[in-house]
């Protein structure tokens, strides 16, 4: 039986910029199985002050409420190539207040994650792509369990842990001011969007989000910009336009779902810097599997509308279908695409480490959504990113 899958952004593009492989200097990452060059590609989306400001002028409050998610391709079921699994790293984030403080990087080139996460219960189910929720709020016990779908299977955890489905965010905190909507235009002039993250970086201008928000069916999106903390149209932080565009070759060449992964370097605005304004997410890397996650993200598709930050919380699994991903019982739809996975989320901060981020869904399991692991490949393109001129 075919099983289209749709991914969670907002294009489908058909003509391609240029690109161009990352220097040598980039960053660290595993050797592909099909001998692609395994530093990421990164190519320029504004090259002058002039551009940016016509880019920024471009969106209106009309045409970002406007933009619509789209369909895309399916990924192929026999990936030639998974994430490579190195030594674990991560980065703290540093937060500051509404346009007040300054964003720190806390990286320094190398160590090791030591967050305790909620560990692997080790049971393996069977799920229903329904799920159930006790109560369906935030940090109620639930379970998966009973039949998969004829030839699914997937690996979950029964345990009692803090769940969300898919609601709004109303606690505040770091979240409300790092995480936002990305809008761009397609190759065929429509207007789309994403979602996706400020991160701790050297630059403090580094966005992460899923690699079809930039490059979808060989073409590279235009007019990018990232509006964080977005509210029903309002952009309390301002509208920051990219410079710069990254993801992995396994993406570029081949839109393998296994790499979704991809950053944006933003230009200054106003003469600060991303993270000097809202501050920035932490970032980790070859993590264990099968953590507790919490998921943000701007659905824009029924029956949300891209106006509000949506959450989702649990135990992640892996998908044993399709792809290496993880996966997390999700009800949000299109535009969550590139929207943060914390690991050791603080509800009380507002602050996490970046592992994941939204990609797709199945359509015979709607009620789940599943997001790249963060190995060797998507390393690089954080450090190419990092290491990136924001102007």
């Amino acid at each position: 039986m075919h099983r289209r899958v749709a991914l969670l952004s907002a294009v489908a593009l058909t003509a391609a910029g240029a690109l161009i492989p990352a220097s040598a200097a980039a960053a660290r990452a595993g050797t592909s199985a099909t001998g692609l060059d395994p530093r990421p590609v990164r190519w320029s989306t504004t090259d002058s002050w002039s551009e940016r400001r016509t880019v920024s002028q471009y969106w209106t409050a009309q045409r970002m409420l406007a933009a619509e998610p789209l369909s895309s391709p399916a990924p192929r079921r026999a990936s030639p190539d998974s994430p490579t699994q190195g030594s674990p790293w991560a980065t703290r984030g540093a937060s500051t207040g509404a346009r007040g403080g300054s964003g720190t990087w806390g990286g320094t080139g190398s160590g090791t994650w030591t967050g305790t996460g909620s560990g692997d219960t080790g049971g393996r189910v069977p799920y229903t792509i329904r799920g159930s929720s006790a109560g369906g709020g935030r940090s109620a016990p639930w379970s998966v369990g009973g039949t998969a779908p004829a030839g699914v299977r997937q690996v979950a955890q029964q345990a009692q842990v803090p769940n969300s489905p898919g609601l709004r965010w109303t606690d505040g905190g770091a979240v409300v001011r790092t995480v936002g909507r990305v809008f761009f235009t397609t190759a065929n002039g429509r207007n789309s969007s994403c979602s996706g993250t400020a991160v701790t970086s050297a630059n403090e201008s580094v966005v992460m989000t899923a690699g079809h928000c930039v490059k979808l069916n060989g073409a590279a999106h235009r007019n990018w910009v990232f509006v964080p903390g977005f509210d029903n149209g309002r952009r309390p932080f301002g509208t920051w336009v990219a410079t710069r565009l990254l993801t992995t070759q396994q993406w570029n060449a081949r839109e393998d779902i296994n790499f979704d992964v991809a950053a944006a370097v933003v230009a200054p605005l106003d003469g600060r810097t991303l993270t000097d304004v809202v501050g920035g997410q932490g970032v980790a890397f070859n993590q264990a599997r099968r953590q507790q996650m919490y998921s943000f993200g701007y659905p824009a598709a029924a029956p949300f509308n891209g106006s509000r930050l949506i959450y989702c919380s649990g135990r992640s699994f892996d998908d044993t279908v399709m792809t290496r991903d993880l996966g997390l019982r999700c009800a949000m739809t299109g535009g969550s695409s590139g929207g943060p996975w914390f690991r050791n989320f603080d509800e009380s901060t507002g602050l996490g480490w970046l592992n994941s981020v939204n990609s797709f869904k199945y359509n015979f399991a709607p009620d789940f959504m599943f997001g790249p692991f963060f190995g060797d490949e998507a390393q690089a393109v954080y450090q190419a990113a990092q290491r990136t001129n924001a102007l």
